[in-house]
């Protein structure tokens, strides 16, 4: 039976038995048929007073929290009581799905390699991960509901926000001048914006570093090139005395040799950038190394300087052999290239405290000022460029250095003062050295 008819069906039983209870009442006093229709009218009250009742409990626990069951009645109340319920769970349900849904979808964003902001219609901060308030200089939380240009005042930026043409990207400098970023806008809604912003920081200097590479590169081979097709044009049209065209082509080798040499730096750069890392586990010493390096330095500087070459003990390094040379000798030439003559130039392997071990190459040539020194390794960067294309440079010896010192975990340090000379520092790691026994000490140890 419904609760409808239930409902019917009581009423109507209250009415009956109201009625028969004050028909019987009010018999004794002559009134029968009044005691009937207000015992029926009573019998029916008492149901709506219970209906009241139920109703009124019903409608303090809808104003609650609702955290406690609603109202166990049976009948009518019972089941408006269990139905809403259940509407209220399936409601606080679906919301806290929707918030876990919304809250996996925000952790995304957080996540991505790109700043995330939305923009209500009034250009107003309405949500942004935590790479977008970094890339603007903002709070994500105190900023919330701020007008965006107020906060970022790039005028780049704002004029792009204003014109309202979104098709392209807009790049200017970040707050604080830390670097560069790359902004984009979609509308979507009603008026709201998605802003998407990349720090391309590293780029710009990639790009920048590319230009001034094939620049540098495109003038060191124009000079000499210059200078060979004067020459050539020389020889071809004046008769020369065989003095001056001895001489002539004694400047042709000079220019010759040094093409040879920038390509065979710049083909040395790109194997090192290209090939895997050197193996740890193929050993090379030191003293062939340094007996390398002297005999290319006595070939360099043929009695013109002070050459010192030692070693502090016998030792092995893990890596490519010619790298680590290549490394070492660019060093050691670059020392008598810019030592006048008569100075002196010391190679020096030493072990360190803590496994490690280094090259030191110091000198006493013209020095370098500090500030100069954290550029050294850039490639093609000189202090004096007319006196490194006197001495023969390439501009490119320390980029080489730098290249083979990372490939083996090394780092270079470099110590210099204008007058006083320079001292330059190979450190490799502990693992990629080890310490040599002689023989006749390892044939006295006991077990051998």
């Amino acid at each position: 039976m419904s609760w409808f008819l239930q409902r019917v069906f009581l009423h109507v039983v209250m009415m009956v038995v109201g009625g028969v209870a004050g028909r019987i009442a009010g018999a004794p006093l002559g009134f029968a048929a009044a005691g009937m229709m207000l015992g029926a009218a009573l019998g029916v009250g008492l149901v709506v007073l219970v209906d009241a009742l139920r109703g009124r409990r019903l409608l303090n626990w809808l104003r609650g929290s609702q955290h406690e069951p609603a109202p166990r009645d049976s009948g009518f109340w019972g089941e408006l009581g269990y139905r809403i319920e259940r509407a209220v769970r399936s409601r606080e349900m679906a919301l806290v799905q929707e918030k876990a849904r919304l809250a996996q979808f925000l952790s995304g964003i957080e996540a991505s390699p790109n700043g995330v902001m939305l923009l209500d219609a009034n250009d107003q901060i309405a949500w942004c991960n935590r790479l977008a308030a970094e890339h603007f200089g903002l709070d994500p939380v105190r900023d919330l509901s701020q007008h965006l240009t107020n906060l970022v005042r790039a005028p780049g930026f704002v004029s792009y926000l204003r014109e309202g043409q979104f098709t392209q990207p807009v790049v200017f400098p970040s707050p604080g001048g830390r670097g560069m970023v790359s902004v984009i806008l979609r509308t979507y809604g009603d008026g709201m914006k998605l802003l998407l912003s990349q720090d391309i920081t590293e780029r710009e200097r990639a790009e920048t570093m590319r230009r001034d590479f094939v620049a540098n590169v495109s003038h060191e081979i124009r000079t000499p090139l210059t200078v060979l097709s004067g020459f050539i044009e020389t020889l071809v049209n004046l008769p020369l005395t065989e003095v001056e065209r001895k001489r002539v082509l004694s400047l042709m080798a000079q220019q010759t040799e040094r093409m040879q040499t920038l390509v065979s730096d710049l083909l040395t750069l790109a194997q090192l950038e290209g090939s895997p890392r050197p193996p740890s586990d193929r050993w090379v010493d030191v003293a062939k190394l340094m007996q390398l390096a002297e005999s290319d330095a006595r070939t360099l500087s043929p009695g013109r300087h002070q050459l010192s070459f030692e070693a502090d003990g016998p030792a092995q390094l893990a890596g490519a052999e010619s790298e680590l040379l290549s490394a070492l000798t660019n060093l050691v030439s670059n020392a008598i290239r810019y030592t006048p003559e008569g100075g002196a130039i010391s190679v020096r392997w030493q072990a360190r405290s803590n496994g490690s071990g280094e090259f030191i190459v110091k000198d006493s040539g013209i020095g370098v000022e500090k500030e100069h020194i954290p550029r050294l390794t850039e490639r093609f960067y000189r202090v004096d460029g007319s006196r490194s294309r006197d001495t023969g440079g390439t501009g490119l010896g320390l980029s080489i250095v730098k290249h083979v010192l990372q490939r083996h975990g090394g780092e270079l340090d470099v110590q210099s003062e204008p007058g006083k000379g320079s001292e330059f520092r190979l450190i490799f790691p502990s693992l990629r050295v080890r310490p040599l026994v002689p023989s006749d000490e390892a044939q006295s140890r006991p077990g051998r």
